[in-house]
């Protein structure tokens, strides 16, 4: 897609690529002679394509568009950082492999603090900035830094909105709380005690095994103000990322 600006581009298109049931697996933005290209590598339902298109192609911010199917390895090929150079002699010594372990599942404290003031201000329209960060994260970082802030959204969701409500059951809290609040992102439903998603973008980008951190988390985050932070488990029990239809999340006290 050619644009004139870049402000506000990648999310205002990406919100319509997760909008139409799509998941934004990669995305390239740079400058040229026609203006702002952004390229974007996206996967999801065949009989969905043309409504992306036309609402892609028809996006008051886009000049011109141009579509086209790539094989499944070529989206699914993530770049990972290269390794780094060896030290030479004489250089500091290496760290302790339980020290290492440490530094590569710590959470980056300061992006992590520096991003949620932003997510309050685009709140509900949130997923580009957490899929770029879950893009640039180390593998071990990934879910406890996702599940962070997913508890702090649905902290903050839970204050702004709900905060003033009666104490509800566990059920009642989830279908009142959770189900509506999940419902401004993605496509939700309750069945019996299980919440449904049908649509998470945190599926099917590279990662093995349930891979819904954020959600997760922000669903703690909601039911914790009513239960204590402590007082909710809340497990992802299918995930469409190890082939389940939906994503499914069961609550116990």
């Amino acid at each position: 897609m050619v644009a004139d600006r870049r402000d506000g581009l990648l999310l205002a298109l990406g919100q319509t690529v997760i909008a139409a049931g799509f998941t934004l697996l990669r995305q390239r933005m740079v400058n040229s002679e026609e203006g702002v290209v952004l390229t974007m590598v996206v996967r999801g339902p065949e009989n969905g394509l043309l409504m992306l298109e036309e609402r892609l192609g028809t996006h008051h911010l886009v000049n011109s568009f141009e579509a086209s199917a790539i094989d499944a390895s070529v989206a699914n090929t993530v770049s990972a950082p290269a390794p780094a150079a060896p030290k030479a002699n004489g250089g500091a010594p290496s760290k302790p492999a339980g020290a290492a372990d440490d530094a590569a599942t710590a959470m980056d404290t300061r992006r992590v603090e520096s991003l949620l003031p932003q997510l309050a201000r685009d709140y509900p329209n949130i997923f580009i900035q957490l899929l770029a960060l879950e893009h640039d994260l180390p593998p071990p970082q990934r879910e406890a830094t996702l599940r962070y802030i997913g508890q702090r959204v649905g902290a903050w969701v839970y204050k702004r909105d709900y905060a003033l409500g009666g104490h509800l059951a566990l059920a009642d809290s989830v279908r009142h709380i959770a189900l509506p609040a999940m419902r401004q992102l993605v496509q939700a439903e309750l069945q019996e005690d299980t919440l449904r998603i049908k649509n998470s973008p945190f599926c099917h980008r590279g990662e093995h095994g349930a891979s819904c951190h954020f959600l997760r988390g922000m669903l703690g985050g909601l039911l914790g103000g009513l239960h204590g932070a402590e007082g909710v488990r809340v497990v992802e029990s299918h995930c469409r990322n190890t082939g389940a239809e939906t994503c499914c999340f069961e609550f116990h006290a």
